[in-house]
């Protein structure tokens, strides 16, 4: 066979994506928000616009000119990773310009090459991506099984691994809603003496005291790693990851997406610092998202859709591609942006609605969507 001339592979790919329900396009925010993971309501808050405005009128940059280990380090970064440090209880924080740099940032620098990495098998792309980049050897778990791992680590070491063990796993998994046994993988990694890496992505500022997390009563261990994306409840753009500082100052020295990547925004760390302050000062926010939950959880029961899981992140698993889309449609047409998530994000046959409660909404809106969705299920789904 020849080689594809032009542009012919591409058109190729996308029109099998297209034949497959799979095509990808970007769109408009349109309707009520039932999408965003801006779970407490703070990107749009005159908090964090008010915070961001005075720290620009006093001379804060827009951007940060370099990276951190140039000229990039600007003392907003350093007061929010001093300001994370006391909040989250841990010994360290540094501040990472996403989520996803974060988690390929630690999985691809930490574990070394005698090492091992257990993955939960539904974890984010990035931390998947992460471990392809590294050194060590990396199995999957089965998603939320602690005997999994477990049994990951010792046949590992009956293979002869030397090394040390990492699990990583997040605290509240973004498709599916549901919380990891972190008890149970915490005794884990003590009984192997392995590293906990917690991404909290969708816990922060949800869960926890004062929003500090699902992983909060571990924060602070030396066996613990835990990320905070500052975009999600935090309002904002990048993310955080704390832990021992003997780790992070290693990631400052051998972390390529921390040494050669500008700086994060300095505005952006003056706004994740005004959110974190939000999460003590305001409580009532997770209060008011957490109610939302459980009125959202009796319309699904009334309807008879399945009891979602007790979280912010409700999937409305649909199984076919096409159907899934069908839902989505109809939803933004009677003006809910609701969205239709499909493989490769998450597993064959489990096309869904992601539907995301965050107070950009009221208590209406999330009646008037589980009575609209539950008249387009009887039509759509068999």
């Amino acid at each position: 066979m020849s080689a594809p001339t032009g542009f012919a592979l591409y058109h190729a790919a996308l029109d099998q994506l297209r034949d497959q329900s799979r095509l990808r396009s970007l769109k408009p925010r349109l309707g009520i928000d039932f999408t965003s993971n801006d779970y407490l309501g703070l990107a749009a808050s005159s908090r964090l616009r008010d915070a961001v405005s005075a720290a620009a009128e006093r001379g804060v940059p827009v951007g940060a000119g370099g990276s951190r280990l140039l000229r990039g380090n600007s003392p907003e970064h350093e007061a929010l990773e001093a300001q994370a440090a006391q909040f989250f209880q841990a010994e360290r924080s540094l501040y990472f310009g996403s989520g996803y740099v974060a988690n390929y940032a630690v999985l691809s620098t930490l574990p070394q090459n005698e090492d091992l990495v257990v993955l939960d098998a539904l974890a984010h792309a990035s931390a998947h991506e992460g471990t392809r980049a590294g050194r060590a050897t990396v199995t999957r778990a089965i998603h939320n099984d602690a005997g999994s791992v477990d049994e990951q680590i010792r046949a590992w070491r009956s293979r002869g691994g030397r090394g040390r063990a990492w699990v990583a796993v997040e605290s509240l998994y973004s498709m599916d809603g549901d919380k990891a046994p972190l008890v149970d993988l915490q005794a884990v990694c003590l009984r192997h003496e392995a590293i906990l890496f917690v991404d909290e992505a969708h816990a922060t500022g949800v869960f926890g005291p004062d929003g500090r997390g699902l992983a909060s009563e571990w924060e602070g261990a030396e066996n613990v790693l835990v990320l905070h994306t500052c975009s999600k409840a935090l309002g904002g753009a990048g993310a955080l990851i704390n832990g021992p500082k003997i780790l992070l100052d290693f990631l400052v020295n051998r972390s390529r997406p921390f040494i050669f990547a500008t700086a994060p925004s300095p505005l952006m760390a003056v706004a994740a610092g005004e959110a974190l302050k939000s999460l003590k000062e305001e409580p009532e926010r997770r209060q008011r998202l957490a109610h939302l939950v459980e009125v959202a959880a009796g319309a699904a029961r009334r309807h008879y859709l399945g009891v979602p899981r007790h979280s912010q992140i409700i999937p409305m698993i649909v199984g076919d591609d096409k159907n899934a889309i069908s839902l989505a449609d109809i939803l933004q047409e009677r003006g809910f942006d609701v969205r239709a998530v499909r493989p490769p994000s998450v597993p064959e046959g489990t096309a869904r609605l992601r539907i995301s409660l965050t107070l950009n909404v009221d208590e209406k809106a999330v009646l008037d969507l589980f009575d609209a969705l539950a008249e387009a299920w009887r039509t759509l789904v068999p």
